[in-house]
């Protein structure tokens, strides 16, 4: 039974068209992604399916009980305001001890749990949040824009973290991401949004498909294939690089 089932979507501001006739589905274990230039709808899209913004047509229908999770772009913490890591996850629902230290080790960042918020970097700081989107042991992981700021091997890395989740808890991942060498290759399914849906499947069949290319050009195949060459040869190193990467 698919997680999420987004059926003849629209949205609306006002007079102005955000999304129409949006359709597809979230199974459960996949990661898709939704890449789209910027106006598209990808945000607006994720709000619907979170349940914060009302369609005007269409329905989005969440499985039962649907345990979500979510990382946002970022998340402004006062920096004069002294917080550790650990009571900062613990302050949604006052989450165990053991189960913070789970959601930790789950995003990557063990050793984090007495550091201050202000001190974190900014790779160190999106591994927070993840964390905190695991404290609830989410069948669907929700991630918009979640790399934004980091540089190229950060945000590889994050994504890699994210398969990792993916493998560890079985959790189905839906993420926005306009870092396309990098979440192409980490994606099982990619979505290409452009107010509708252009075009979907599997990242060669839309990297190769028409209407992504007059969106994004061709350049991204190769820079795909360059991507998986990394991954599968550099892993331990990009990893190792990006627990303080900015």
């Amino acid at each position: 039974m698919s997680l999420v089932c987004v059926d003849d979507l629209s949205i609306s501001y006002g007079a102005k068209a955000v999304l129409s006739h949006v359709s597809l589905r979230i199974e459960p274990g996949e990661i898709v992604t939704i890449v789209g230039p910027n106006g598209s709808g990808k945000t607006s899209l994720l709000r619907s399916i979170i349940g914060a913004v009302k369609p005007a047509r269409g329905r989005v229908t969440r499985g039962s009980n649907l345990r979500l999770g979510y990382v946002p772009q970022r998340l402004h913490i006062d920096p004069t305001l002294p917080m550790t890591v650990a009571r900062f996850l613990a302050l949604p629902g006052r989450a165990a001890r053991t189960i913070i230290d789970g959601a930790l080790a789950q995003a990557g960042v063990p050793n984090l749990l007495n550091a201050q918020m202000s001190r974190l970097s900014g790779g160190q700081f999106q591994r927070v949040l993840l964390a905190r989107a695991l404290i609830g042991k989410p069948q669907l992981l929700l991630l918009d824009e979640a790399t934004q700021g980091l540089d190229q091997p950060g945000s590889a890395a994050f994504y890699r973290q994210i398969e990792t989740v993916r493998r560890d808890t079985g959790c189905a991942v839906l993420m926005i991401s306009h870092e396309l060498h990098v979440v192409m290759s980490a994606s099982d399914r990619v979505i290409c949004l452009n107010g509708h849906v252009c075009c979907e499947g599997t990242p060669e069949v839309v990297a190769s498909a028409p209407e992504y290319r007059a969106l994004f050009g061709s350049g991204t195949m190769g820079a795909l294939a360059l991507y998986r060459h990394d991954h599968d040869h550099g892993h331990d190193h990009h990893h190792d690089h990006t627990e303080t990467a900015e």
